[in-house]
């Protein structure tokens, strides 16, 4: 497609922007679509934030995605916040509205429809989410609603015991729960649906995982690691010796893009149209 006077513009914010995956999923798009779109990386200094947000906007920018470390710091420049970022703290997707940008977090949406697409069972599941960072935090959120009970895992159990208690606060409930990293023999017995939150095992630092110890996995019926590269980690190879099913992150960042680009454009990317931008994604790996 030629691009022209009435193409419009759409990209990422973020530090670094270099290796991401982002333009592919949604120039792809706007192929299959038809839609007259480009989508280009922007790199952009924590001291540039605001004015990056402003002028984005001057420019006619129509939407943004944002990436690390924009996340939560991108928030007091924005018209408006959706409710479920609101909660999660975060957004990753800038929608035009009057005034200036709405933020979304299209990341716990994009998580689910992955989940579901694999066929992952939520409702009423016993979890673990191994980290206390942003991310754990978000994926404890959203599952707060849905899972039986939650199991936040991390090496320092008192940011496990902040998240926990904010997310049974927000949940009405007692559903989270904190232990450190080596006391994941106090759980209680039975399989679990496992979410590996860290960044431990990313390439290029590949041969770890956050829990080393075999006779944890044997705990793990499915194991879901937010990481795509390596597209099998450390954590997805120990959940499978344990007779368990794993699954990686490259889902999440496809489902993710894809509730982006619909928010933005107001319509709706089919089943078939999401498989062939996750063959690319999975060929350019």
């Amino acid at each position: 497609m030629q691009i022209n006077g009435r193409t419009k513009t759409c990209g990422l914010i973020g530090n670094p922007v270099e290796h991401t995956l982002s333009p592919l999923i949604h120039n792809t798009l706007s192929e299959q679509l038809g839609r007259n779109l480009v989508y280009v990386p922007f790199l952009v200094q924590a001291e540039g934030l605001e004015s990056a947000v402003k002028g984005a906007y001057a420019l006619g920018i129509e939407g943004l995605n944002v990436t690390v470390p924009h996340k939560e710091r991108v928030l007091p420049y924005l018209a408006e916040v959706d409710g479920l970022a609101e909660k999660i703290g975060a957004v990753n997707t800038l929608v035009r509205c009057g005034g200036g940008y709405k933020g979304y977090n299209t990341d716990m949406p994009g998580l689910y429809r992955a989940m579901t697409d694999d066929g992952i069972r939520v409702d009423g599941e016993q979890v673990l989410i191994l980290g206390a960072g942003g991310v754990a935090r978000a994926v404890a959120v959203m599952l707060a609603e849905k899972a039986e009970r939650i199991y936040l895992l991390n090496r320092t159990v008192e940011k496990a015991a902040a998240i926990a208690d904010e997310v049974n606060a927000y949940a009405g409930r007692q559903v989270a729960a904190a232990l450190s990293l080596a006391a994941y023999t106090a759980l209680p017995e039975g399989r679990f649906l496992a979410v590996q939150a860290t960044n431990v095992g990313m390439y290029p630092d590949t041969d770890k995982a956050v829990v080393e110890e075999r006779d944890f996995y044997r705990r793990i019926h499915t194991g879901y690691d937010l990481i795509y590269n390596p597209d099998k980690t450390k954590f997805m190879r120990l959940v499978e010796e344990a007779g368990g099913t794993a699954y990686n992150g490259l889902k999440m960042l496809l489902y993710q893009g894809i509730i982006a680009y619909e928010l933005w454009n107001q319509v709706s990317v089919s089943k078939e149209q999401a498989e062939e931008v996750y063959k690319r994604l999975k060929e350019s790996l």
